[in-house]
């Protein structure tokens, strides 16, 4: 007798009707990577594919996975990085969001250690370096600091969509970006106001984790950061330990 939840094998069952050679190569082969499935309080149940995980057909019966979003700040000015997704992804494609968002995989021991969030930090930097070529002595994973995690839905298109419990993880450093085009198309470097009037601004796109995060608590946080400057002038994510309760999952859906 199966071991697996009515979602999954429901979401198995599903699979046989969905077909990647439309879409880019690279972007299909990483559709294979394992994802970390979760229940609402965000307790490891199982693993998938990621393409079962991100069909909407599957998200409609409950399929949620686990994720972060990583934000990088410049120590000197507190500005962050932005990417624009790639064109080539299957899903958001083209959308502007934050400097990284991924998941840890079922498929590296370590990314599924939850003691310290260590999977989701381990991820963050593989991920970091894999989109934006940042190399991994740069973003040391006990850098990362977390802050909340949140349960939201949301569709791309048709077919796509995220279901995600999602890390929060801030990082102030300097780093190399160096892109891998066939994951981001566009990358800068944006204060406050340039950030607010981009998403003024007609013609932009934004992921839509990343205008829930922004809309709820990025700028708050953000505030806060800046304010906590060092004696040395510089800007440290981990200043910001214990401005929130990170115990409980916020359920954005």
């Amino acid at each position: 007798m199966s071991s697996e939840s009515p979602a999954v094998i429901a979401a198995r069952a599903a699979l046989a009707s969905v077909d990647l050679s439309t879409y880019d190569a690279e972007q299909s082969r990483l559709m294979d990577e394992r994802c970390i499935l979760v229940d609402e309080e965000d307790r490891a149940i199982g693993a998938v594919d990621k393409k079962t995980c991100h069909l909407m057909e599957n998200i409609n019966k409950g399929l949620l996975h686990r994720a972060f979003s990583a934000f990088v700040f410049r120590p000197s000015d507190g500005k962050l990085l932005l990417q624009q997704r790639a064109s080539e992804k299957i899903t958001f494609p083209d959308m502007w969001t934050n400097t990284c968002c991924s998941h840890p995989l079922d498929d590296f021991e370590e990314e599924k250690v939850e003691e310290a969030q260590r999977g989701v930090r381990v991820a963050a930097a593989r991920k970091l370096e894999h989109e934006l070529g940042i190399p991994q002595s740069q973003t040391p994973i006990d850098e990362f600091q977390y802050l909340t995690r949140i349960h939201y839905l949301a569709p791309s298109d048709g077919l796509w969509g995220e279901h995600e419990v999602d890390y929060i993880l801030f990082m102030t450093a300097d780093v190399d970006v160096t892109p891998n085009t066939n994951e981001i198309r566009n990358h800068k470097y944006v204060d406050k106001a340039e950030l607010q009037a981009m998403f003024n601004a007609p013609g932009n796109s934004f992921t839509p984790w990343f205008k829930l995060i922004a809309r709820d608590f990025l700028f708050g946080w953000w505030d806060e950061l800046l304010k906590r400057k060092g004696a040395d002038g510089k800007l440290n994510a981990k200043s910001l330990a214990g401005l929130v309760d990170g115990s409980r999952v916020v359920k954005m859906v």
